[in-house]
Formats: structure tokens, sequence, C-alpha cells
């Protein structure tokens, strides 16, 4: 088995690239590209009407869904922070069992809670960053 800390940096490196990789402006213009020679001639225009189309939907939400949607972004973010917190004692505990205790019996049961949690991490991160940019199109013009 591997080290729990370079398991986890590599997981977070991974995860700074793919963030990166999807930033406003670096993958938006390849997808409207892609789409183009699909639908033909009209594929500019139809781009641009669909890209404006879903902008409008957040004007006609009900008033407090941005504010409740804020409130469920703020504890998915709070569990995100916990299961980051649980990774890393699960590592802490895995090192303490195999190197201190020599108790390689329960290392095993104790690297599957942490490739558990690690998964966990992984999909609430990327359930978060998805929700935060649902939130973003829903937030009311000033």
């Amino acid at each position: 088995m591997s080290d729990p800390r370079n398991v986890a940096h590599n997981k977070k490196v991974k995860q700074e690239k793919a963030h990166h990789e999807n930033a406003p402006g670096a993958g938006a213009k390849s997808k409207k590209k892609k789409r183009a020679p699909e639908t033909g001639v009209l594929a500019a225009d139809d781009a641009n009407t669909q890209a404006t189309e879903p902008e409008k939907n957040p004007v006609e939400q009900a008033p407090g869904d941005y504010e409740k949607s804020q409130v469920v972004l703020s504890k998915l973010k709070e569990m995100e922070f916990h299961s980051r917190a649980n990774i890393e004692a699960l590592a802490g505990l895995l090192l303490t069992i195999e190197e201190e205790l020599k108790q390689k019996e329960f290392s095993d049961p104790i690297g599957a809670l942490y490739a558990a949690q690690d998964g966990f991490h992984s999909q609430i991160a990327a359930l978060i960053e998805s929700y935060e940019a649902k939130c973003a199109s829903m937030k009311p013009s000033p």
C-alpha cells in the first residue's frame, strides 16, 4: 500500500489540473467550436441563443431560491471540509498502526476506509464545483 500522504497529494494535483483546464474561457470556447460544425451555417447563432437562454431562466427563479441554494452550497462545503479532516485522521491512524504499533492486520481495513473516504471526497468536490456554477447562474442582478 502506498503512503496515504502521497496519494492525497497526487489527488490534489490532479484536481487542480482539472480545475485549471475547466476554467472559464478555457473550455467554453472549445465546446462552442465543437457544436458549430454539427449544426451547419446557423451554428454560431444557435450557440449564442443557447448560451443566453440559460441565463434568462435564473431570472424566473422564485424569490429566495438563490439564498436557499447558497445554504445548500455552504452545507456541502462543510461536508467536504470534514471529509478532508477524516482523510487526514485516517492517514495518521494508518501510519500509527503500521509504524508504531506494528499491527499490520488492521492496516488493510483502515486503508479501505481511507479509500472510501477519498472517493467520497472526490465526488463531493466535483458536486460542489458544479453546484457553485449553478448558484452563480442563479445570482440575481444588482
